[in-house]
């Protein structure tokens, strides 16, 4: 006879380790989740789905808040916003105007099936009890989680004779070890870490122009590093001070959006426009840190990564390597030592990825949940599910033992 507990357990999903979505791509900024949910054969099952308008925006999740943001009219004019969702019911608790939207390209670019539309493309980071937000305009700007009102600002442009790029800003800040890291300054302020507490500089440095893509930390050969993907290529500096460590010179060309991937030595990173892929095995002497390139794959094929950052199990990359394939792209599975494809499945598009245990979610940019094994035989797909409506460019959020996506048109929570 089961106990009302028992029978509690065996009827709910099975979730392990619950926990927040602080930032883009999760806690550890690598689209990995600590969390590990049994699907039900029926599918999943909507807990709430609302409208949320415009751009390419994630959901950052924490202490049962969903942030993002989006576009809305206020006072007569279109605004992109930071909005907290109640995570529970998908009801809107507050949002708070950022700037007016004012584009400069880059959501349609005329081709029949990519109509994602322009709008914010960086994803809020949550502090302790406080959000953070990196404008399209390179503003930093944080807010009080609970009630959305302002605590500092900083502005990269006005402050730190900042440079955009073209499309704007799509980077989120990164949180790594108490500090936000960001990319934008000026020559000797490129590069960012701000005391999240009231947005003081800790520490300024180089010469850059950014790309479109969010910074990584890892640890590789024991130091912990902050890897940007800059337009000159990748810099890795020792976090507390700015001291740079190593760099990797990599093509820049219109956009570079994923960012890079670290597993043990070697680092991965790839863009789109005919730029490729390419991978360094990090070595070390006394405390002198080197890059030394694997491969260089140039052109869209077979390793191109337009926006879609790869995830990363046991030394193989799955990912959507793929440019401009919208609505039939391939995900693929390779090998991250060698750049060899071990297999390639079509029918996603570029959206984008995470990782859950052995399996991979992908959100296709038609609003297909697809699940499939991390495995690097053969393609096996688990289970494929149409959950949104809108281009979804987008990364899928895990928290709470929810799914957590949203589209240009809608947002919603899936259990």
């Amino acid at each position: 006879m089961k106990t009302p507990l028992l029978a509690l357990l065996l009827s709910s999903p099975l979730v392990i380790q619950a926990a927040d979505w602080p930032q883009y791509r999760g806690a550890t900024g690598d689209g990995v989740s600590s969390e590990i949910l049994k699907w039900k054969a029926s599918g999943l099952s909507s807990v709430w789905k609302v409208p949320s308008v415009g751009g390419f925006s994630s959901f950052s999740v924490a202490a049962g808040r969903a942030f993002t943001l989006s576009l809305k009219e206020v006072d007569g004019a279109s605004q992109e916003v930071l909005a907290a969702h109640d995570g529970a019911t998908g009801r809107e608790l507050w949002s708070v105007p950022l700037l007016v939207a004012k584009y400069d390209g880059g959501g349609n670019d005329g081709t029949a099936d990519n109509k994602g539309g322009d709008g914010p493309r960086s994803t809020p980071t949550v502090v302790g009890k406080s959000v953070v937000v990196l404008t399209t305009q390179l503003a930093l700007k944080s807010f009080d989680a609970a009630s959305g009102k302002e605590n500092w600002s900083r502005d990269l442009k006005a402050e730190h004779e900042g440079r955009n790029i073209q499309w704007q800003n799509a980077a989120s800040p990164l949180l790594e070890g108490g500090l936000l890291y960001v990319a934008g300054g000026g020559p000797g302020q490129s590069v960012l870490a701000v005391d999240p507490a009231d947005g003081r500089v800790v520490w300024k440095a180089f010469d850059e122009k950014i790309t479109h893509a969010t910074p990584v930390a890892a640890t590789i050969l024991g130091q912990r590093q902050v890897i940007f993907f800059l337009q000159s290529g990748l810099l890795a500096v020792e976090p507390k001070t700015g001291k740079e460590l190593w760099r990797y010179a990599f093509p820049y060309k219109v956009s570079t959006a994923a960012s890079p991937v670290a597993g043990g030595d070697i680092v991965y990173c790839s863009a789109g426009y005919g730029v490729g892929a390419g991978a360094v095995k990090i070595s070390k002497e006394g405390d002198a840190f080197k890059a030394t390139e694997i491969y260089r794959m140039p052109g869209n094929q077979p390793l191109a990564n337009h926006w879609s950052t790869p995830v990363l199990k046991d030394g193989h990359l799955y990912g959507m390597f793929q440019f401009k394939e919208y609505g039939k792209g391939p995900v693929k599975c390779v090998e991250l030592a060698t750049g060899a494809v071990k297999w390639t499945q079509e029918g996603f598009g570029p959206g984008h990825v995470i990782l859950m245990g052995d399996e991979v979610v992908a959100l296709s940019d038609a609003g297909e949940l697809v699940r499939f094994s991390a495995a690097p035989g053969a393609y096996k797909e688990l289970s494929r599910q149409k959950v949104l409506d809108g281009k979804c460019w987008t990364t899928p959020t895990v928290s709470g033992g929810r799914i957590f996506v949203r589209s240009t048109k809608e947002a919603a929570c899936l259990e």
